[in-house]
């Protein structure tokens, strides 16, 4: 790169700043090689412990028959393809929502609650409006189901910007609201099914429902192919977050306050304004992961719709590295991960519980990159070593 002055760097072009999608998940001065060596690595760790809890669990010949049923059931044939992109859809557009909160300098934990809001809204919105055309009864689900979340997000944002009240507190105390309000509006006479003791919700109408992508297929007669146009939308907002933050005034904003929060304010930049409109967003990105389910996978509310996406969140905006289709990529493998363990579980002697034990193994390795480093030898330049620090950079 060459210099505009004595030790200052040229201003990068409009080339460098976008490049190729291997370009953007690498931070500057990072290869793409460098940028996935670490989370690489951190999977094959995981896998590789996964083996030998096998092997001294059930023998090292279930090794083979396990992990080969996880690759069956995650990839080979049209239902298992279909099953994993419906468990990453959630955890995508969820971990979309941690990462521009860690871009801005905040820690959104509040990923649950905000889903739970927003799949709740987008369910009301659902089951009412009977006779609506669906081209308009989707998107006001999906509308209510943004509001809903973008309101359960600011509001942390709000406090932690006007009180100061750690975004990380709040975030779980809504959490713990969202789903005891959840519990009580599923018993109201309003939202629960009529004729159904469980507090199950009344049917989201047909005409709110999320189109499948793969109801076409003729062999689909039984509607087994779950994937639904949630999952576009998942990879639609993934650009648009990436667009967000890499080429608008806003998304500088936002990087700019998560840097250095008393530099942007002596810019002239609104902290407050900020904190608030990042956190407005990030639930409204966890309320269109509540949709994917409420709308789309499940067609009803009930407790424990979210299944946890909003905490698995967190590990896939680390595993993603905060950027978008770094995101993305580690949603696919979580889903592939989800969808693989029951066929593992059916076909071998290894429970489900071992990808819940590979997973939390992934976190440590992908939260630990020094020791990744150890363990491979991986001689790391200056590069790797800054991204290493840090996952926002």
């Amino acid at each position: 790169m060459s210099t505009d002055g004595p030790g200052r760097p040229e201003a990068e072009t409009p080339e460098d700043e976008g490049g190729n999608l291997w370009t953007a998940i690498a931070p500057r001065g990072i290869s793409w090689r460098s940028a996935l060596l670490v989370p690489l690595l951190a999977v094959f760790a995981a896998l590789v412990i996964g083996a030998i809890v096998i092997a001294v669990t059930e023998g090292p010949r279930e090794i083979l028959t396990a992990y080969g049923a996880l690759g069956k059931g995650a990839f080979l044939g049209w239902r298992p393809f279909s099953e994993t992109l419906t468990y990453a859809t959630p955890v995508i557009l969820a971990g979309l929502s941690v990462a521009i909160g860690f871009k801005a300098g905040l820690f959104n934990i509040g990923g649950e609650g905000q889903m739970i809001i927003g799949g709740f809204c987008a369910v009301v919105v659902g089951f009412s409006f009977e006779g609506l055309s669906p081209w308009l009864h989707v998107p006001l689900a999906v509308l209510a189901a943004i509001a809903g979340g973008a309101i359960w997000g600011g509001i942390p944002g709000w406090l932690r910007a006007k009180t100061g009240a750690h975004e990380v507190i709040t975030t779980i105390m809504f959490n713990w609201i969202a789903i005891r309000l959840l519990d009580y509006l599923l018993k109201t006479s309003f939202v629960r099914k009529t004729g159904e003791l469980r507090p199950i919700s009344k049917d989201v109408l047909p005409s709110a429902r999320l189109p499948r992508l793969l109801s076409w297929l003729p062999f689909d007669t039984a509607g087994q192919l779950r994937v639904h146009v949630g999952f576009i939308l998942a990879l639609v907002a993934a650009v648009f977050v990436w667009w967000l933050l890499s080429k608008t005034t806003i998304g500088f904003e936002f990087r700019s306050v998560g840097l250095n929060p008393d530099g942007a304010r002596y810019a002239g930049m609104s902290v407050t304004r900020t904190t608030v409109a990042v956190m407005a967003v990030a639930g409204a990105l966890a309320g269109l992961a509540g949709a994917s389910e409420t709308l789309g996978t499940l067609g009803r509310a009930s407790p424990g719709f979210s299944g946890g996406a909003g905490f698995d969140a967190i590990a896939l905006a680390l595993l993603g590295r905060s950027h978008p289709f770094g995101v993305v990529l580690a949603g696919l493998l979580w889903g592939a991960l989800r969808a693989g363990s029951r066929t593992m579980d059916a076909q071998s002697a290894v429970g489900i519980d071992l990808i819940v034990v590979v997973q939390a193994l992934i976190i440590v390795f992908i939260a630990a990159p020094a020791l990744v480093r150890a363990i491979f030898r991986v001689h790391t330049g200056e590069g790797v070593q800054q991204l290493t620090r840090g996952w926002g950079a």
